[in-house]
């Protein structure tokens, strides 16, 4: 499982047919960033980096330029260095770069400053993502300049940038089969580690235990890390949209959020599952899942080629504003209430995001000004949810404190949808018979 070294470079080909002639692209890969004093985060490549090189390394560069004569796709990489590698792991090194990675050249990166401004020279268009990473922007405006200064001399510096992720991103959207059985593998664990976590859960843990057996699970299955920091919220912490501390306890009675979803190979899987701390939903607790389970299935049967971006989400709307008006918690005629998105402060999101290399995945949510219409290969979110605040005197106490959300991933296919996280447990019957195995 993985990306062959046949799919980077297609990649590469097909964003280098894009550019056109007489220009060059240029893309460096993620800093190692410092999580205090002598200690490094565990080092993630840039998405756009890993996504033409496979390369796992910092202190690279990748340059393709269509046309070059001995070949087009150039990787500048550390070298080789004995004593380094002893404290620090293996390195690549631009000898071993291309037949380990497919580039069709490579350089050493303490050479960039001598080559690059050469290749650079002469083009009519830098292919570049300007604003991601201010030191490399320095760099390269101070290679671009040195070529300027020498315009009296007859060089000829590039007369215009272009946004790279405007051509890479959109091809990013559109997942290849193996990207798609990646994400599948990703959704598999991730579902196990939900499954874990209501196996094990019961009142009096603290949040973090539940984290626990989920990165347990990830880990265990293959994947280094998770896609994104876990969100476990046990009671009024389930309102919390963006909850991370999760050091509270689990109460009796009371409902746990957990959304997490790991890495695999750089692709993210992301799913949400609610249940209850002791195994059993309570009549307001049933009420309101089924009906954010109902919003989420009515949102998924609109995921079909076809439909547009926002077609899941006003589906979802419609079934979480009429369950809302059903149990008393809205007052009103149904459209008039979606029209004056009187649902907000129950239902604050959207009902979905793109996924893939990154969680929230790359890609232009509206073309023209228009809602983006959904084709095969597009892997998105469908993620419904109820919140209502402990602070709402607007309800009865009884629903106060209630925080559920149903998430899964789901590919559009040719003929509908594929949701790839269907083996983590969201009908109630089925929570309530897992929780009662036990671990």
């Amino acid at each position: 499982m993985g990306i062959s070294l046949k799919e980077f470079a297609k990649r590469r080909k097909n964003l280098i047919e894009q550019m056109g002639d007489n220009c060059i692209a240029i893309l460096s890969a993620a800093p190692v960033k410092s999580r205090n004093r002598d200690v490094d985060y565990i080092f993630r490549q840039n998405s756009d980096f890993q996504y033409l090189t496979g390369f796992p390394e910092p202190d690279a560069v990748l340059v393709l330029i269509p046309g070059r004569e001995h070949g087009e796709s150039v990787l500048f990489c550390k070298e080789r260095d004995i004593e380094k590698e002893l404290w620090d792991g293996v390195i690549t090194g631009p000898e071993r770069a291309p037949e380990m990675f497919g580039v069709d050249d490579a350089f050493p990166i303490g050479d960039i400053d001598d080559i690059l401004p050469g290749m650079i020279e002469g083009t009519e268009k830098v292919f570049y993502s300007m604003g991601l990473d201010a030191q490399f922007d320095k760099r390269l405006m101070e290679w671009i300049n040195v070529i300027r200064s020498k315009v009296r001399n007859g060089a000829h510096p590039p007369g215009e940038f272009v946004a790279l992720e405007h051509y890479l991103h959109d091809m990013r959207l559109f997942k290849s089969a193996a990207e798609i059985k990646l994400m599948a593998k990703a959704a598999e664990i991730s579902a196990e580690a939900h499954k874990r976590a209501m196996q094990t859960c019961q009142p009096g843990k603290y949040e973090y235990q539940l984290e626990a057996e989920i990165t347990h699970t990830f880990m265990d299955a293959g994947s280094r890390s998770a896609a994104y920091p876990s969100i476990v919220g046990g009671g009024d912490n389930g309102c919390i949209l963006h909850y991370i501390e999760n050091n509270a306890p689990l109460k009796d009675g009371d409902l746990v959020l957990i959304d997490a979803g790991c890495e695999l190979d750089c692709y993210a899987s992301d799913i949400t599952r609610t249940f209850p701390v002791n195994g059993r939903f309570s009549a307001e607790q049933q009420a309101l899942y089924e009906t954010v389970l109902n919003a989420q299935k009515a949102a998924i049967a609109a995921v079909k080629p076809g439909s547009h971006w926002n077609h899941p989400h006003e589906a979802a709307v419609r079934v979480l504003v009429e369950g809302l008006v059903e149990h008393g918690l809205l007052k009103g005629d149904v459209d008039t209430l979606i029209e004056e998105e009187s649902y907000k402060p129950f239902y604050m999101h959207r009902t979905g995001h793109w996924l893939g290399m990154d969680v929230h995945d790359v890609g232009e949510y509206k073309v023209g000004g228009e809602w983006r219409v959904l084709e095969p290969g597009m892997v998105i979110t469908v993620e419904p949810g109820l919140y209502v605040s402990p602070r709402n005197e607007d309800v009865e106490p009884r629903w106060r404190g209630i925080g559920i959300r149903i998430e899964d991933d789901v590919v559009v296919t040719k003929e509908g949808a594929r949701v790839l996280s269907e083996n983590a447990p969201k009908e109630v019957a089925e929570i309530e018979a897992l929780m009662g195995q036990g671990a």
